[in-house]
């Protein structure tokens, strides 16, 4: 069926509009230039993840499978401007599985993680994340844990073979124990659930801390621009000798540790803003 001449005009002008349009929300709107950006940011994970499925699918679910995820994605801070710089990797224990809890504000996090990911570590991950196509498909390979957070019971059924496997493969896990993303410019109370693996396995806690992204990046705002973080490993805090009667003052004396360095590297001009004089800030985080 041939498209009649005054179609093909409405087509070409549709495209002049768009090409007309778009790059003028892009200079103009920040909104809009939020929006493009998150989208873009969303769609070139997933069209990565598509390249990186057939490559992983070669070992089968393995956690090795992680580093190739890492070397796909390390790229896309240069593509936004954004320069991640580590401080402290040599706390993380040689040889040895541990457990890595880390804050949680936004999807972003992601480029946190992968700056600084050890090897054989895999996230922890809620587990609609497996039915987030391409990408769902390429986490299970690499070997990614996922929980059903509403089923309780599933996920202590979870947390007690992960222990295991810790123990008896050499893996580390990475978790966010604030359980969901934080975009306030704090830290949210701590779930226990890394706390008390930490102790079932008798392993060290690695916390690490990412600063805050307000200077660069706010999703109340609808701003999304070029900036720096800082991503802090601390020391690992030792779990031996451990009971699940220690697990809640543990959780809190990390969580303190952490916020503590959150609110400095937050300040220094590598990574904060404002937002710690606005209502809700770190300087507002109750403990």
């Amino acid at each position: 069926m041939e498209l009649w001449p005054g179609a093909w005009t409405l087509l070409l002008l549709l495209f002049l509009l768009l090409l007309f349009v778009l790059p003028t929300l892009w200079f103009c709107s920040p909104s809009a230039k939020y929006f493009f950006k998150m989208a873009f940011y969303n769609g070139w994970i997933l069209f990565l993840a598509v390249l990186a499925i057939p490559v992983c699918a070669v070992r089968g679910r393995n956690v090795e499978n992680m580093k190739i995820l890492r070397l796909m994605l390390l790229h896309i801070k240069y593509l936004y401007g954004i320069r991640v710089e580590v401080r402290g990797a040599h706390h993380f224990p040689p040889s040895q599985p541990y457990v890595v809890v880390s804050n949680h504000q936004s999807s972003l996090d992601l480029l946190g993680m992968m700056e600084v990911l050890p090897g054989r570590c895999v996230p922890i991950a809620k587990r609609e994340l497996l039915w987030a196509g391409s990408a769902g498909l390429a986490c299970w390979l690499a070997g990614v844990i996922f929980i059903d957070r509403k089923r309780t019971g599933d996920a202590i059924s979870v947390m007690s073979e992960v222990a295991q496997t810790l123990l008896t493969q050499d893996v580390r896990v990475w978790v966010f124990p604030e359980g969901t993303r934080n975009h306030n410019g704090s830290m949210l109370p701590f779930k226990r659930g890394a706390f008390h693996l930490a102790v079932q396995a008798q392993v060290p806690i690695v916390p690490i801390v990412m600063s805050s992204y307000q200077d660069f990046y706010c999703k109340k705002e609808r701003r999304f621009t070029s900036g720096q973080c800082q991503v802090r490993v601390l020391p690992p805090v030792p779990t031996e000798g451990l009971t699940p009667d220690d697990v809640p003052a543990l959780a809190d004396r990390v969580r303190h540790s952490m916020l503590t360095v959150f609110r400095e590297i937050s300040t220094d001009g590598r990574g904060g803003g404002d937002y710690l004089k606005k209502p809700g800030g770190v300087g507002e985080a109750r403990l």
